[in-house]
């Protein structure tokens, strides 16, 4: 499959998921998504980047914490989530945050235009990280900040379909891999001329029941690439078959445990 051919794919199949989760905001998405703020020192008159804003957790509390003098812009290209965000941003009667349905990948601005730029738990999605993290430094203005969450590479079940899918001869890439160490986060974010970089780490797993962990498509995110999608139907049944056995060995009388460490990492511009 052509490059081209498959960014097309991966990107539709990203916003079909997140277009069908219709009622996204939740305790778990709220908890998983706030922590970043707590890191960041907003003004009321920031202007303030929310890249991959969805449903608006992120940037909705932002509009709300720099007020009429500051500025929101929340880029995103699912149609259902910015339809959830523009609700609650009527609901709240908010003047000062502004929703764009675009690639967030292959937006752009001018130069030192943003006093912060945040992504939330989205960043994996990109297929370029680095040359991303170059962009948003070049849209900061001196001393602006970003700060964005991630995974570790232990997380989800990522780790556990790379597993299953090696036992038969097909290498999975994890979508948390470049990111999904503290040492990573801060080398290509040294690399990307970010100084001051910070990193906390919180911990958002739960229990899952048997039934729920068992439940895998056969499929992956990953922006560059998927083996999964030549792989014959008979011999995804098989792989399934094998993850759902390799789930039962790790379930427990609680249930199954979702691994989700979750990184918040802030950085700032010389």
């Amino acid at each position: 499959m052509e490059s081209n051919e498959y960014e097309h794919l991966y990107k539709q199949e990203v916003i079909n998921f997140f277009n069908s989760r219709t009622s996204y905001d939740n305790d778990y998405t709220m908890r998983r998504a706030l922590p970043l703020l707590e890191q960041i020192e907003l003004q009321k008159q920031h202007v303030v980047l929310d890249v991959a804003t969805g449903t608006g957790i992120i940037g909705i509390a932002v509009a709300q914490i720099v007020g009429d003098k500051g500025k929101v812009i929340g880029v995103d290209f699912s149609s259902g989530m910015l339809a959830q965000a523009r609700q609650k941003i009527e609901d709240l009667d908010l003047k000062n945050i502004q929703l764009i349905e675009a690639d967030a990948e292959y937006i752009e601005f001018s130069k030192e235009t943003f006093d912060v730029i945040l992504c939330s738990t989205a960043i994996v999605y990109f297929r370029d990280i680095p040359y991303a993290l170059r962009k948003w430094y070049s849209w900061l203005k001196k001393g602006g900040c970003i700060g964005f969450s991630c995974c570790s590479e232990e997380s989800c079940e990522a780790p556990l379909i790379s597993s299953v899918c090696a036992k038969y001869g097909i290498f999975v890439s994890n979508i948390n891999e470049l990111t999904g160490t503290p040492e990573k986060c801060r080398e290509i974010l040294d690399e990307a001329g970010f100084v001051d970089i910070q990193i906390q780490s919180q911990q958002f797993g739960f229990y899952k029941t048997l039934e729920q962990a068992q439940q895998w498509n056969g499929q992956v995110f990953h922006p560059k690439e998927n083996p999964l999608l030549q792989v014959p139907l008979e011999e995804l049944e098989k792989l399934k078959t094998q993850y759902k056995r390799e789930i039962q060995n790790k379930a427990t009388e609680q249930g199954v445990w979702y691994e989700n460490l979750t990184y918040f990492i802030t950085a700032r511009k010389v």
